[in-house]
């Protein structure tokens, strides 16, 4: 290994192994469906019927439409299908606009312990990759978990010290995920998955910037992973020679994106018990719309307003008592925080998600359209919302969260909420996922269609190819 750099983690726990890509690469190499617990089979399944059904709803977004027309003018026309659209373009081209399409709405799954939205990057690239390849759907779905368990563990071995830090891992751990799910479909070889890893060093990208007025660069970071990992698979099965010590190195991923300092026993924790323990059993599924941090605040907010009959009028004050490493994402600036000025925005604001579930009695997508957000009962309540620290909180495990109402009648009404809906701590139901599904789907698509998508998505671990799946999408 090389030498740490001054001030940072010595290798200590990493000494006499081989490096974290080729650990990875290995476990990606070796991996068969057999090996794979049944719950972590149909986990995936539904989590790819998730992600496919917010791709659908995305569709009625401008966003989409403005990056399917910037793509399909870039790319021309290809073999490959985008959900919810007519068009088809190159491999690389389609997996960006899936990847985007997934993510766009910030309705997608979230690795808790990571913070990484790994399924929309693993899930189009699995696509992608299987139907040019003609893998058939229970090989896309191993590529698929293959992904989640690599950008799980790297995610979390950071332990929110990239968010800290401006960066956001879904796009930049992403990729590397990405890269083993494309390997495992392009047929690479374990040292050349291992090289892959080291070209998405290079590759690896994601800020949090768009935090500061609600701009759209956060929608491609999964789809630009996607594009990275299968860039760098073909590159490593060309035999493009790649740093090895792609995560560990002095200029590694911890060391360069953390500011020379690595978390201690980050090395370990990218490799833990692979293949025995699942990080697929730690992925959330999200009930609402909105940044996962606040899912806990929105259940714990409409749960005092059904037992209590709140109103507007009611309400002195509010505060969302949650971790203080959940505070620059959702609670700062709290000025922008309280007037958020488009969707994004409000996605990301605990003092909105509070206001409008109490003004609406729901947090769905049309508490984000332009109306929602401009509606004045909402904005002269988020003046009156505001956070604080919950020392119980089980953050990073779970995005535990506590309300807090001071009524104009003098009472002081508490809820807590011990687990996000949607975790392992409180999972959603199979009839839930495909509710969600029908739901958002059904924006974009007739209830005959979304039966066949639900059918050909929960039974693809039994199908020849992904192409009916895929073609089944098509707008």
């Amino acid at each position: 290994m090389m030498d740490a750099l001054p001030g940072t983690l010595a290798d200590a726990d990493s000494k006499n192994q081989a490096p974290i890509s080729a650990q990875l690469a290995g476990f990606a190499a070796k991996l068969r469906a057999e090996d794979i617990p049944a719950d972590v089979i149909e986990q995936a399944k539904r989590h790819m019927l998730d992600c496919l059904g917010i791709a659908l709803a995305s569709t009625s977004f401008d966003f989409a439409h403005r990056t399917a027309n910037a793509l399909q003018s870039l790319a021309g026309a290809g073999a490959h299908p985008v959900i919810g659209y007519a068009m088809r373009l190159p491999l690389r081209d389609a997996v960006m606009l899936n990847g985007t399409l997934m993510h766009g709405l910030d309705f997608d799954d979230t690795h808790s312990d990571a913070v990484v939205h790994g399924s929309a990057s693993a899930v189009p690239t699995a696509l992608g990759m299987a139907r040019e390849h003609g893998a058939n759907g229970m090989e896309a779905l191993l590529a698929y978990i293959i992904g989640i368990e690599a950008s799980s563990r790297i995610g979390a071995a950071a332990q929110g010290a990239f968010h800290q830090l401006g960066f956001h891992p879904t796009g930049m751990v992403g990729a590397f995920g990405a890269s083993l799910t494309a390997g495992r479909l392009a047929g690479a070889t374990a040292a050349q998955m291992a090289a892959a890893q080291g070209v998405i060093l290079s590759m690896a990208a994601g800020s949090l910037e768009f935090l500061e007025d609600g701009s759209w660069t956060k929608r491609i970071h999964p789809g630009w992973a996607g594009v990275c990992g299968i860039t760098a698979t073909a590159l490593a099965r060309a035999g493009f020679k790649a740093p090895p010590a792609a995560y560990e190195g002095r200029f590694g991923l911890f060391r360069t994106y953390l500011g020379g300092k690595a978390p201690a026993g980050f090395a370990a924790r990218c490799t833990e018990a692979l293949g025995d323990l699942w990080e697929f059993r730690n992925v959330a599924l999200k009930p609402y719309p909105c940044c996962h941090f606040n899912h806990a605040i929105a259940d714990a907010t409409l749960a005092l307003r059904r037992k209590h009959g709140l109103t507007p009028e009611m309400i002195r004050s509010m505060t969302a008592l949650l971790s203080p490493g959940q505070y620059k994402i959702v609670c700062q600036p709290e000025e922008a925080k309280k007037a958020p000025a488009n969707s994004y925005d409000a996605q990301f604001s605990i003092h909105y998600t509070m206001a409008a579930s109490i003004v609406h009695g729901r947090f769905t997508l049309n508490e984000l359209d332009e109306q929602a957000i401009r509606d004045p009962r909402v904005l002269e309540l988020c003046q009156r919302a505001h956070y604080g620290e919950d020392p119980a909180s089980r953050f990073p495990r779970y995005y535990s969260g506590e309300v807090v109402i001071e009524t104009t009648d003098g009472r002081t009404l508490r809820h807590r909420e011990e687990f996000n809906r949607g975790s392992d701590g409180q999972p959603l139901s199979a009839a839930d996922v495909e509710q969600k599904f029908r739901d958002n789907a059904g924006r974009v698509m007739s209830p005959a269609r979304i039966e066949r998508v639900i059918d050909l998505a929960m039974s693809l671990d039994k199908a020849d190819s992904v192409v009916a799946l895929t073609e089944a999408l098509t707008g």
